[in-house]
């Protein structure tokens, strides 16, 4: 550490990606990436705009947030485009927390929340998941702050129906709720119909993961207008630039193939329930889930131990050594291909541990 770091980032503990290797090539679940590309005529949008690089990005981020829009079914004004989702979880941070005004959220779910907290000193509470690792929702009503629910969560893959989350956020509508729901696509039911009953609400969403822009960091807030005009101010204070030329122009052509990518999620979702069904035949326990990964324990190995058998056959998969989760690995639903090297691998490995 050096003597110039401010005193109040001096415990900072950063949040910790998932690796991205560059040793070999890996079959690679573990960041919940797609296994598939963009549609065609993605990159080319992109690489036209690549030419134009010398001018800056369009700083409202027009072509995105109308065709967003007109996705959805909201106004533009109620569309906030951000450089992935965790840029928008930022300026929602900054603009609502604080020392006075805390934050909640599930003791098991996304590592970014915890991290954002410390850092800009914002106190916050964890709400723990019930042994089965669904969300306790009678306990995310009666905490204090604003509330901030993964659906479908993470690591552990669950949904909660919207009729569900519309009670908690009708529950206290002088209570801020952010619903993320970066994996919505995947088999959950979004909030987003929500935004003009409750102005309350913001969901968040990105382009990572249904629509394959990983790389690109393409995200997205919706909200009631004043709530996103708020946003907007923070970022335009920070970055008014913040979506480059060429990940506009990509998204943009996203919105155009919306249906193509509709059928990737719906492949993942095939590949899923075919994943599932072969681990749960050889002996693990795998929680039912609405979200482009699985997230599975089996009784002789350990999460930590599975993860580097698989990594030495040249396969990741993502382990989380928490106490509570540290049976478990999540496990990205790749291409039917990578999933039956997948089983074929652990299929030898337990042969192995049990022998």
């Amino acid at each position: 550490m050096s003597r110039f770091l401010s005193p109040k980032h001096a415990h900072i503990s950063p949040y910790v990606p998932g690796e991205q290797p560059q040793d070999m090539q890996y079959i690679k679940l573990n960041t919940n990436e797609s296994p598939f590309g963009p549609a065609p005529g993605v990159a080319q949008a992109a690489a036209e705009q690549a030419g134009k690089c010398n001018l800056y990005s369009d700083p409202e981020c027009r072509a995105v947030r109308e065709r967003l829009a007109a996705r959805y079914g909201v106004a533009p004004e109620n569309v906030l485009l951000t450089n992935g989702s965790d840029e928008a979880l930022n300026f929602i941070m900054l603009a609502y927390g604080d020392e006075a005004h805390p934050v909640a959220f599930c003791d098991v779910t996304y590592g970014f929340y915890p991290v954002l907290c410390r850092l800009y000193h914002i106190p916050y509470t964890e709400i723990s998941l019930k042994a089965d690792f669904s969300v306790d929702v009678e306990a995310c009503k009666k905490t204090a702050g604003a509330l901030i629910l993964a659906n479908p969560n993470a690591p552990t893959s669950l949904a909660l129906r919207r009729d569900t989350l519309e009670d908690m956020i009708a529950a206290d509508p002088n209570r801020l709720v952010v619903v993320d729901e970066a994996y919505v696509d995947f088999g959950a039911e979004s909030c987003v119909p929500l935004i003009a009953k409750y102005d309350n609400l913001i969901v968040v969403q990105t382009f990572s993961k249904s629509r394959s822009l990983a790389g690109a960091r393409l995200g997205f807030a919706i909200g009631n207008a004043a709530l996103i005009a708020e946003l907007d101010a923070i970022r335009c204070s920070l970055n008014p630039y913040n979506v480059n030329r060429m990940s506009l122009a990509a998204g943009a052509a996203v919105l155009d193939e919306d249906e193509w990518y509709m059928e990737n999620c719906r492949v993942i979702m095939e590949n899923r329930q075919w994943t599932a069904e072969r681990l749960r035949a050889m002996g693990f326990s795998v929680l039912d889930s609405s979200a482009n990964f699985l997230f599975a324990a089996h009784p002789a190995l350990t999460g930590e131990a599975l993860y580097k058998k698989l990594k030495a056959r040249g396969i990741l998969v993502r382990y989380f050594s928490a106490p509570r989760t540290a049976a478990h690995v999540r496990i990205t639903v790749g291409t039917r291909q990578q999933m039956q090297a997948l089983v074929d691998h652990i299929g030898e490995i337990l042969k192995e541990v049990q022998a």
